[in-house]
């Protein structure tokens, strides 16, 4: 059986329909009969498989041949050179793989996403079901990804070796039980890039888990001594009216800008939106991130697991998918859900974005 390639599809007739529409979900049903349009790396996987013999070529497509040019597997997937070659792989993985699956454009799948490549269906689903399990937009390594472009889509990165990495991407909602009620004009000194409590309310560490006892986690000590707390933790309490700081909070705020630039603000803002959440962030430095949170805080005492790890980023920010590998992988590595908080230019939080590893 052969196809024809025409304005950048190729069409099959004969039994087509039948034969790779209605009972494997390939392509799309024409109105001329049994006929079908197949995209360019549908007919490549068909090539490839054996079950399309060969594409012919009308001479207005592509960048060479004569019309009536019969190409096999490896002349069509040359012709069609970058344009499919990472899509391919992908393709023919999830399809060995036992899913049908349809591009991702106007006419095949209603409502397109010109972030997705592909509409995946559940196994035992297809393009006649209105359902479908994955949207997937394939990328190369070395390629630049838009945050905006992420959530409720999954991103299948081609590495030079070809191997795939399937990462879940979603839009997370924060949320936590952790709350305390919070003492007013405690008195707080700003010593470089922290500030000191030297008499700190019982709550404020114990219960809120603010700062850390200067004296360390003295198990015989139910009431810590001097508490510090980081430059975010005490910007946002100054602000609050809880910490009284010579210069006020903006004198907190002045400092953390001085160390850490713009990234400050950011921090700060989504450290506030997560209180606000209750739940309770902390420091991610020795994971890579900037924050580790907790859900639920009752006590110091009683205190389990962190959950997510958050990175804060500005809204436009493009990751290398390399990097986002990464991530995911120490997250995973140490229990953890890699939460990337993207903040706007405004300073408000555009979304909370889930990135996981997937198996498809």
């Amino acid at each position: 059986m052969d196809g024809r390639l025409r304005d950048g599809e190729v069409v099959v007739g004969g039994d087509a329909r039948q034969r790779f529409y209605d009972s494997s979900g390939y392509g799309r049903p024409l109105d001329a009969g049994n006929h079908i349009a197949l995209s360019r790396v549908e007919a490549a996987y068909l090539l490839f498989k054996g079950d399309l013999d060969s594409v012919v070529r009308d001479a207005a497509e592509g960048r060479s041949g004569a019309d009536g040019e019969r190409m096999g597997f490896r002349a069509f997937l040359a012709a069609a050179g970058d344009e499919i070659a990472t899509r391919f792989l992908v393709y023919a993985d999830l399809r060995d793989r036992g899913f049908y699956l349809s591009p991702a454009r106007e006419g095949w799948v209603e409502a397109p996403r010109a972030e997705s490549d592909f509409v995946v269906y559940p196994r035992g689903k297809g393009p006649w079901d209105d359902e479908v399990l994955y949207r997937v937009r394939v990328v190369g390594e070395r390629a630049a990804v838009p945050a905006a472009d992420l959530g409720a889509t999954v991103l299948a990165v081609v590495d030079e070796e070809s191997e795939i990495t399937y990462l879940e991407t979603d839009r997370a909602d924060l949320r936590g039980t952790s709350t305390v009620e919070l003492p007013r004009d405690v008195s707080a000194d700003l010593l470089d890039d922290r500030v000191l409590v030297w008499e700190p309310p019982e709550r404020l560490h114990y219960l809120g888990f603010y700062g850390q006892p200067l004296d360390g986690r003295d198990p015989n000590r139910s009431v810590p001594g001097a508490l510090q707390l980081s430059l975010v933790e005490a910007a946002f309490l100054a602000t609050e009216g809880v910490l009284a700081v010579e210069g006020g909070p903006e004198a907190v705020r002045e400092r953390g800008r001085a160390v850490e630039g713009e990234r400050f603000d950011r921090r700060l803002r989504v450290y506030r939106a997560l209180r606000e959440r209750g739940v309770v962030p902390k420091t991610g430095f020795k994971f890579g991130a900037d924050f580790r949170t907790y859900a639920e805080v009752e006590s110091v005492d009683d205190l389990g697991h962190s959950e997510c790890l958050v990175r804060v980023l500005p809204d436009d920010h493009a990751f290398a998918p390399r990097d986002l590998a990464l991530d995911v992988r120490l997250a995973h590595g140490v229990r953890k859900r890699m939460i990337f908080a993207l903040i706007g230019p405004n300073d408000g939080i555009t979304s909370w974005l889930s990135v996981g590893r997937l198996t498809p």
